[in-house]
């Protein structure tokens, strides 16, 4: 695929809480240092001091919507971005598609088992327990096809790190967030028509 030059490249890391996105994504600036780390959870934080959330004061749109538009903003000024995001349900994961299919992304999938995800947030204390074991159940679920995926439980990460550096070097040839936004909305054309 053939890319707008001018555009930042963007390293989309999904997977679930505790998973270890943040934790990769500063690995990787550490090996990119032309690359600048956004998370959906500060991105959260900032709607929530916008917002009263005590007296349901809130923003009525979706926060990964204004996430996803702030990724292209960035990446429309050239700015290369490393992106921790849960892709958690069909409206997340299509307005992310919407919004950033022609746009140079490396699609990795972060995993971690459930029995470690448990340990990291009883460790943590920052997270309700057992939140990231229930998105499991939905997050990696609407078959996305990653062009590379990381077992941050056993995977050397340095070695992660390296072929991500490597894949980013020869993105026209990485298929995974294209298949992706592409089988995603040919399913939902053939839903429409039967």
């Amino acid at each position: 695929m053939v890319y707008d030059m001018t555009r930042g490249k963007i390293i989309l890391l999904n997977g679930v809480s505790s998973s270890g996105k943040s934790t990769l994504a500063q690995k990787i600036i550490e090996k990119l240092p032309d690359y600048f780390h956004l998370s959906i959870d500060d991105y959260d934080y900032i709607i929530e001091k916008m917002e009263d959330r005590e007296n349901q004061r809130l923003i009525p749109v979706p926060t990964e919507c204004f996430f996803h538009r702030t990724m292209s903003m960035f990446s429309d000024n050239g700015i290369n971005l490393v992106v921790d995001q849960i892709l958690f349900n069909e409206e997340t994961q299509e307005d992310c598609y919407q919004t950033l299919k022609d746009y140079p992304v490396l699609f990795v999938g972060v995993h971690c088992p459930a029995i470690e995800l448990e340990r990291r947030e009883m460790t943590r204390r920052d997270r309700p327990l057992g939140q990231a074991c229930g998105q499991l159940s939905y997050v990696h679920q609407q078959q996305e096809e990653y062009d590379i995926e990381i077992d941050t439980n056993n995977d050397d990460l340095e070695k992660a790190v390296q072929l991500i550096k490597e894949r980013m070097e020869n993105l026209g040839e990485a298929t995974g967030w294209k298949n992706s936004v592409e089988e995603y909305f040919n399913q939902k054309i053939e839903k429409c028509q039967s």
